[in-house]
């Protein structure tokens, strides 16, 4: 049978890999690229095992708190004046700071989830093995890609020629 975070694990590595390549001609590229490489590599990391899971986690950890940070900055940018025609539950994704939001949450959730996985392989390495991880963490995973790639084809296909930078 295929293991259900395994495949979302994937799916979330893939979706950080696309989101690092588009940052290169944002203005503060040097938060975001290491926020979404970051998150690739413990996606991955926690798959593949060739690190220690101690390790993963500790990075996952990292990011973690890089997102968070992220997060409260673009949130501090809503309040300073930079967008305040769009308010701070917005979707509307041709705002960059909508994207930026959207981006420090899936990063967030994702490391979370990661972070829990791995103390997990922590306390019994037999579980990394087989990648058997808890329930919630398994289809928080499974939500967690839907929602990414779900809001990545909603603005792929309706606000690609509309965006605001």
């Amino acid at each position: 049978m295929v293991n259900l975070y395994l495949i979302c694990s994937l799916l979330m590595a893939a979706l950080f890999i696309i989101s690092t390549s588009a940052q290169f001609d944002d203005p503060d590229w040097y938060f975001w690229i290491p926020l979404y490489a970051g998150a690739a590599y413990v996606n991955l990391m926690n798959l593949i095992g060739t690190s220690s899971s101690k390790i993963t986690t500790n990075v996952g950890s990292i990011i973690l708190a890089s997102g968070e940070f992220l997060a409260s900055k673009v949130i501090l940018e809503h309040y300073s004046g930079e967008s305040v025609s769009v308010g701070i539950l917005s979707m509307n994704m041709k705002e960059r700071v909508v994207r930026e939001k959207i981006g420090s949450v899936l990063v967030i959730l994702c490391m979370i989830l990661q972070v829990s996985a791995g103390t997990e392989f922590n306390k019994d390495p037999a579980k990394k093995m087989r990648l058997d991880v808890a329930s919630s963490t398994k289809y928080g995973m499974a939500i967690l890609v839907c929602i990414g790639y779900g809001l990545s084809a909603v603005f792929l296909m309706y606000h690609e020629n509309e965006i605001k930078f």
